[in-house]
C-alpha cells in the first residue's frame, strides 16, 4: 500500500535564501530550525537525477514525490564523481545511517529551500512512509484548519560578513559639509515663573511692527517649469447663444396698387350708424389732446438716455473709495519728522512739495536746540517719476510750516518759519531740471517699482540742495509759529492804511501772513524807498557778498524785510488779543482751477522772457489809483475755535487819533478747538468751509446769524480738510487716527457719506489735483512724514448733471431757514416781554378811579352789608320775614 500522500498547499511560498555548499569539514545543515533536524536539503541536478532515476514529473510525480536509493549507489556516485556529486554536502550522514536505503522527497514547494530534501533517520523515513492514523473528529477538524500554519522561530544571529557595501552607502550617504552654528538663549532668573499676558495687537496700529518682505523677479535667478500637475475633468460642452431674427432680403409681402373703398350704399350706412358718430364724438376730444402734445413735447426723446450721464472710460462707477497711488517718504532723514504742508506744482503735472518738521514739543526743542541748528530744515519736490529721490530741496533757516507758490511765477516760493520769519526761494535756474522730469501721469506708463535694497546702490544722484534768496527781519516780523501765508491777486494791492488800489507792477508782489503771536502782517517784496538818501560810502559798507549759488532776486529784502501793515484781533474789553491760525481773503487765487492753471502757464511764459521779479522797481513809481467799493473783509480761524469775521482796513481812533484796527464785524465760537482749515469753495465765492476741534462748518459771507450747516461731535478730531475741486458738494475732512471723512451733501447732510482709513497716525495736510478730465489725485500727508497719493474714483470725481443748481438751492433753504429761526427767537422774545410785563401788572396793579364811582362802591357795600345783616337776625329770630321795613326802622 502506497503511502498516504501528504497534502500541499497550492499557494508558494517565497523561498528562503539559498544555502550555500557547504565544505567537507563543515556540518550538514539541517532544517531543525523549524522543527525537522531530519530533513537535509539537497540540490541534485538533472544528471544526477537520471543517474539515480528520479527525474522529476518522469519517475518522481505528485502521485509519488519520494524514491529509495540504496548507500552503496550513493557510495558509488560520490567515488566517481567525489566533490562534484550532489550527494557530497550529506556525506557524513550517509556514512552514519544505520540502514540500506535512504529515503529521498522531491520538495515541489520549495518548503526547505531546495529542490530535494533527504531524511537522515530511520525513524523519520517511518514517519513519513506509515504516517499515524488520525481520528475521525480530528479529520474532521482537520478541514477547518489551515494545512501549512507557519510557526514562527526567532532568528539565530550569525557572524557578519562584510561583502563591500559599507562603501558604497558611505559614497551615496549626504553628510553636512558646514559647521553647525549654537545658539544659547536665556532669560534672567528673577523672570522664571513670572506671569504671562498674551494679548492681539493690530500690526498696522504700532510703527515698525512688522517688516513686510514682497515677492519680486530675480533676473540673476529664475527657474524654468518642467513639469506640472494639473487636475481635469471633462464636462459637457455648454454654449449660449442669443439672436434676432435678421430681415436679409427685404421684400413686400402683398402689393396694393388701388385703395380699397367702401361703395355708395356701405358710405350711406355708415354715415348713418349711430356707434360710429358715437366714437367720432367721444375720440375727437383724445386726438386733440395728442395732437396739442405732439405740438408742445417731443415724443422721441430717449428716456433711458437722459436718465443716466454718460460713463467715461476712467475708473468704475460703482467704486466709491480712494485707490492708493503712490507713497512718498523721505529715507535719508536722521530725525523722525512730519509733514506740515503740500502743495502741487502749479504747471508742472506729477510734482509735489512738502515741507517737513521735527517731531518735538516745544520743550524738546528747546531741549535738542543745538542737535536741531546742524540738521538742514527743508522743502523736498517729490515726482511721480522717482519715489525714492527728491528733485529738489529747499534749505530754510527753520523748519517750515506753511508755503506758497507764487501765482504770477510758480518759481517763486515763500514760506513760513516756526521761528516767525518768512523765507523766499527763486528756482528759476533749476527750472529746466524739473520741467524735464516725465511723471507717470496713468498707471500704464508707470515704471516698474524695485525693492529699496535694490534702488540704492544704483543710485548715484547728487541731492540738489537750493539756498534761500531772503528772510525777513527776525526783530520786526512775527515773534512765534507761521500757520498760514497767503499771495494777494496781481489785480491790487494795499498800503499801510488798508486802502486798496490797482496793482501796479501786474504781478504778485505783496502776501499776508498769521502767526500764533496774535498778529496778521501784510508784506511787499518790492523795494521800499528810504526816508533818508544813504550815502555811497554807507552803502558799500553794507553790501554783502552774495553767494555763487544764490540768486539776486530778493536781496534787498534780505534780513531787513518789514512787514507793510500789522493788524492785532482784539478781544474788546480786555487787554488780549485773538490768536489767528488760519485766515481765507475773498480775492484767494484757486490754483486748483483749469483756467487758473492754464492762466500760470502764459504768465510762466511771459516770466521767462521777461523776468518781472528780476526788476521789481519797475512799477512802484506809478501812481496809485483807488479801487472802489473792493471787499476788504476776510474770515480768520482762531486757536479757541472762534470764527470772526473782520476788516483789514485801519480806522482812526477818534481817542487817541491813531490808526486803528477796525472791530470784527461778527465773531462766532463754533468748534471747540483750534480751527486747522477755513477754506472757500471754488465753486462759491461766498461759500466757506471751517474745520476745528471736533466739528465741520459751512458759512454764508452775507449771513451773520450762523453757519448754514454744522455737524455734530465726531468720534476723533479733525485735523485738516478741503473742498472738491470738480463736485460743489463734496469735501475731504482728515482725523487725527488716520481716516478720511468724505461727505457728500446731495446723499447726507448730517453725516460723513463714507470714511476711509488711509493711514495709523494723523493726517496733517490734504491736497486733491486735477491730472486729467477722467482722472484725479488726492495727496494726504501724516504725522509720521509719509505723503499718500491716492486716485479719487469716479463717483466722487464727476458732478451730476445739476449738482451745482441742487447745491445751490440746497444752501438757500439753509438761509432761509437761518432767517426763520431768527424770526421766531425774535417772535418768542417778544411773547416773553409781554408775558412779564402782564404778571408784573399782576402784582402791581395800580387803580385809579373817580369820586362817583368810589360812592357807588361805597353804596353797593353798604347795601351789601344790610342784607346780611338783615338775614342773621331773621336767623335769630329777632324779626319776622312777613315784617315790611328796613332794620332801622325797627330800631
Amino acid at each position: 500500500m502506497a503511502p498516504k500522500r501528504k497534502k500541499k498547499s497550492s499557494r508558494r511560498k517565497k523561498s528562503p535564501k539559498p544555502i550555500l555548499a557547504a565544505s567537507e569539514d563543515m556540518e550538514p545543515v539541517n532544517m531543525e530550525s523549524m522543527g525537522h533536524p531530519e530533513i537535509y536539503p539537497l540540490v541534485l541536478t538533472t544528471k544526477t537525477q537520471e543517474i539515480f532515476n528520479c527525474r522529476i514529473d518522469e519517475d518522481i510525480t505528485d502521485e509519488q514525490p519520494y524514491k529509495l536509493i540504496s548507500k552503496e549507489d550513493i557510495f558509488e556516485d560520490l567515488r566517481n564523481r567525489a566533490a562534484v556529486s550532489d550527494f557530497h554536502p550529506v556525506k557524513k550522514i550517509v556514512q552514519e545511517y544505520p540502514g540500506n536505503e535512504l529515503l529521498l522527497v522531491y520538495d515541489k514547494d520549495f518548503k526547505y529551500g531546495l529542490n530535494f530534501y533527504l531524511i537522515g533517520t530511520e525513524e523519520g523515513k517511518e514517519n513519513y512512509l506509515n504516517p499515524p492514523e488520525v481520528s475521525e473528529e480530528q479529520e474532521e477538524y482537520k478541514e477547518y484548519i489551515p494545512e501549512d500554519v507557519y510557526i514562527y522561530k526567532p532568528p539565530v544571529s550569525k557572524p557578519w560578513v562584510s561583502l563591500g557595501s559599507e562603501k558604497e552607502i558611505e559614497e551615496e550617504s549626504v553628510t553636512e559639509s558646514t559647521k553647525q552654528i549654537t545658539y544659547m538663549i536665556s532669560r534672567k532668573r528673577s523672570e522664571f515663573g513670572a506671569p504671562i499676558k498674551f494679548s492681539d495687537q493690530n500690526a498696522s496700529s504700532v510703527k515698525d511692527a512688522y517688516i513686510e518682505c514682497t515677492a519680486y523677479p530675480d533676473k540673476n535667478f529664475t527657474l524654468k517649469q518642467l513639469e506640472k500637475d494639473v487636475g481635469m475633468q471633462v464636462i459637457p460642452q455648454i454654449k449660449d447663444i442669443s439672436t434676432q431674427t435678421k430681415w436679409t432680403y427685404p421684400k413686400n409681402a402683398t402689393t396694393q396698387y388701388y385703395p380699397r373703398e367702401f361703395s355708395e350704399e356701405e358710405k350711406e350706412t355708415l354715415k348713418q350708424s349711430k356707434p360710429l358718430v358715437d366714437f367720432l364724438n367721444n375720440a375727437s376730444i383724445s386726438v386733440e389732446i395728442a395732437l396739442q402734445q405732439n405740438e408742445i413735447t417731443n415724443t422721441f426723446i430717449d428716456d433711458w438716455k437722459h436718465l443716466a450721464e454718460e460713463e467715461g472710460t476712467f475708473g468704475d462707477k460703482t467704486d466709491t473709495h480712494l485707490k492708493e497711488y503712490q507713497s512718498f517718504t523721505d529715507l535719508h532723514s536722521p530725525t523722525e519728522k512730519m509733514i506740515t504742508c503740500v502743495s502741487w506744482h502749479p504747471t508742472i503735472y506729477g510734482l509735489i512739495a512738502v515741507s517737513v518738521a521735527v517731531r518735538l514739543s516745544f520743550e524738546d526743542r528747546v531741549h535738542f536746540s543745538g542737535k536741531l541748528l546742524l540738521q538742514p530744515s527743508l522743502i523736498l519736490f517729490w515726482s511721480f517719476s522717482d519715489p525714492i529721490h527728491p528733485q529738489l530741496m529747499l534749505e530754510s533757516p527753520d523748519d517750515i510750516f506753511c508755503f506758497k507758490f507764487c501765482p504770477s511765477d510758480p518759481n517763486i516760493i515763500a514760506g513760513g518759519c516756526i521761528n516767525g520769519q518768512i523765507v523766499m526761494w527763486d528756482i528759476t535756474a533749476h527750472a529746466d531740471r524739473i520741467e524735464n522730469i516725465k511723471a507717470g501721469g496713468s498707471r500704464s506708463k508707470k515704471a516698474t517699482l524695485k525693492p529699496m535694497f535694490l534702488l540704492e546702490p544704483e543710485s548715484n544722484k547728487e541731492a540738489m540742495y537750493i539756498r534761500h534768496c531772503a528772510v525777513s527781519s527776525i526783530e520786526n516780523g512775527h515773534k512765534r509759529v507761521i500757520t498760514d501765508i497767503h499771495w494777494l491777486s496781481d489785480t491790487f494791492e494795499i498800503n499801510r492804511m488798508g486802502s486798496v488800489f490797482e496793482n501796479r507792477s501786474g504781478i504778485c508782489c505783496q502776501l499776508v501772513t498769521c502767526s500764533a503771536d496774535c498778529t496778521i502782517c501784510f508784506w511787499d517784496i518790492r523795494p521800499q524807498k528810504p526816508l533818508t538818501p544813504q550815502t555811497t560810502e554807507k552803502k558799500k559798507e553794507e553790501s554783502i557778498e552774495i553767494p555763487f549759488d544764490v540768486p539776486s532776486t530778493f536781496l534787498h529784502l534780505d534780513l531787513s524785510w518789514k512787514p507793510l501793515t500789522k493788524l492785532r484781533l482784539s478781544k474788546g474789553e480786555t487787554s488780549l488779543d485773538h490768536c489767528p491760525t488760519k485766515i481765507s481773503l475773498h480775492e484767494d487765487h484757486l490754483l486748483c482751477k483749469t483756467q487758473d492753471k492754464m492762466l500760470a502757464q502764459s504768465k510762466t511764459a511771459k516770466a521767462e522772457e521777461m523776468n518781472p521779479y528780476h526788476n521789481l522797481e519797475s512799477g512802484v513809481a506809478n501812481l496809485l489809483k483807488p479801487i472802489d467799493d473792493f471787499c476788504t473783509k476776510f474770515f480768520v480761524g482762531t486757536e479757541e475755535g472762534e470764527v470772526i469775521y473782520t476788516d483789514w482796513k485801519m480806522e482812526r481812533d477818534p481817542e487817541t487819533g491813531r490808526f486803528m484796527p477796525k472791530k470784527p464785524v461778527n465773531l462766532h465760537t463754533i468748534h471747540d478747538g483750534i480751527v486747522h482749515t477755513i477754506q472757500r469753495s471754488p465753486f462759491y465765492d461766498d461759500i466757506i468751509l471751517t474745520v476745528g476741534g471736533w466739528n465741520v462748518a459751512i458759512w454764508k459771507e452775507s449771513v451773520m446769524t450762523g453757519p448754514l450747516l454744522q455737524s455734530c461731535c465726531a468720534p476723533k478730531r479733525y485735523t485738516s480738510g478741503h473742498w472738491s475741486l470738480t463736485r460743489p458738494g463734496v469735501f475731504y475732512i482728515g482725523r487725527e487716527d488716520g481716516y478720511i471723512d468724505i461727505w457728500d451733501l446731495l446723499e447726507k447732510t448730517h453725516e460723513p457719506a463714507q470714511s476711509q482709513n488711509i493711514c495709523i497716525t494723523m493726517i496733517t495736510c490734504i491736497k486733491p489735483w486735477i491730472f486729467s478730465p477722467k482722472q484725479q489725485f488726492i495727496a494726504i500727508a501724516d504725522y509720521y512724514g509719509t505723503l499718500h497719493i491716492l486716485e479719487i474714483p469716479w463717483t466722487l470725481s464727476r458732478p451730476s448733471t445739476n449738482e451745482m443748481t441742487s447745491i445751490n438751492h440746497y444752501f438757500e433753504r439753509e438761509v432761509k431757514h437761518l432767517e426763520y429761526v431768527e424770526q421766531r427767537k425774535k417772535i418768542r422774545e417778544q411773547e416773553k416781554k409781554e408775558m412779564e410785563q402782564e404778571m408784573a401788572k399782576k402784582k402791581v396793579k395800580i387803580y385809579q378811579k373817580s369820586k362817583e364811582q368810589m360812592e357807588a362802591e361805597l353804596k353797593m357795600d353798604y347795601e351789601s352789608y344790610l342784607e346780611l345783616e338783615k338775614t342773621v337776625l331773621v336767623n335769630l329770630g329777632l324779626i319776622k320775614v312777613t315784617e315790611k321795613g328796613s332794620y332801622l326802622d325797627v330800631m
